[in-house]
């Protein structure tokens, strides 16, 4: 997870996380039994919705429970999701929509800067997997459906009926949990209100087929969107991304497996000059061991300097658990301090 925000949690804690590669956030997901869309032309887009899974997370040490939704790429549990979905996650269940089965998750890897991750049911075979289309070929105008869990675990599928309205929208989105901002690009946008659930669901085109991967806001996670407007990563896009994650090929984008932390939460404020003001640090972890206390500033890790939480994150994404990296920090007395550290693996299901 990367360095956090100091949030409160519900508007009442203090909002920390540890620090490790990823945007964190908690999404939402889809009930239990398969019900048809009420898609104008559409012959069976039952199909969508059974390649779909319901996506559990828990975060222990902020004891938060979060939902999102996940699309089915193979018979054997290989799904995509959003990483704000799972970001964070100690554990992640999921559940398939097509057959009830329940499972637990493993984190394969991600790419924040386009906010997916792949994530394995253990386990998992048989499993429906949802009818894929091509992003490409989306028309501004055309009939849409997105799926997912805005009305909660155990309530009838939501599904937000719209049209598409523009194929190349960017928006930004700030993770409360880590303190990052990303800008995401290219989005298929659509005139539908995609609420806080929908996150990981499949954006279903007039053919029953997944089109999209949706984008909406959620307890951790904000759009800089107006309301009443819905996102989605083009499906063409998103599975590029899955592929590369499956074949386990690192980039400056995709992490492979689990993300590596140190250890540590930060605070959102604005701070003057350069540094990211430590706000929490957990125990047993290595922003512990190597001495970093609250209220301390880090200057830099690795040699680069950090001016804010999102490079933190950044610095972080390009590492794995085990990296030993250099830690410069100022001390709450005024005095520079330098540490090697070697990164710990973070949650990851």
């Amino acid at each position: 997870m990367a360095e956090l925000p100091s949030q409160s949690r519900r508007r009442k804690a203090w909002r920390l996380s540890i620090a490790i590669a990823l945007a964190a956030m908690l999404a939402l997901v889809a009930p239990s039994a398969p019900t048809a869309l009420a898609l104008p032309g559409d012959p069976a887009p039952t199909n969508a919705e059974q390649g779909m899974v319901q996506i559990k997370t828990v975060v222990q040490y902020q004891g938060v429970v979060g939902f999102g939704a996940g699309v089915v790429l193979s018979p054997d549990g290989i799904v995509l999701t959003n990483n704000h979905v799972i970001a964070g996650a100690d554990t992640i269940n999921a559940t398939s929509v097509g057959t009830g089965q329940n499972f637990r998750a493993q984190l394969l890897g991600f790419d924040r800067t386009d906010d997916i991750a792949v994530i394995q049911l253990l386990g998992a075979g048989g499993l429906p997997a949802a009818p894929i289309g091509d992003s490409n070929q989306v028309a501004i105008g055309e009939p849409v459906v997105s799926l997912g869990n805005a009305n909660g675990t155990g309530e009838p599928i939501s599904r937000e009926q719209g049209k598409v309205i523009t194929t190349g929208a960017n928006i930004a989105a700030d993770d409360d949990l880590t303190g990052s901002s990303e800008q995401l690009t290219g989005l298929i946008g659509v005139a539908a209100p995609l609420r806080p659930g929908d996150s990981g669901g499949p954006l279903v085109n007039g053919a029953g087929q997944v089109i999209g991967l949706n984008v909406a806001a959620s307890v951790n996670y904000r759009l800089g969107s107006p309301t009443g407007k819905g996102f989605a990563i083009p499906i063409n896009r998103a599975l590029a991304i899955a592929g590369q994650i499956q074949s386990r090929t690192p980039s400056d984008a995709v992490h492979i497996g689990a993300p590596a932390m140190l250890g540590i939460g930060v605070g959102t404020a604005q701070q003057s000059g350069s540094g990211v003001v430590v706000r929490d640090v957990l125990s047993a972890t290595p922003a512990e061991q190597s001495g970093l206390a609250r209220g301390d500033v880090i200057i830099s890790l690795d040699g680069v300097t950090l001016n804010n939480a999102t490079m933190l994150t950044a610095v972080l994404d390009r590492h794995y658990p085990g990296d030993a990296v250099d830690l410069v920090w100022q001390d709450r007395t005024g005095h520079q301090r330098t540490a090697k550290v070697t990164l710990a693996a973070g949650p990851g299901g």
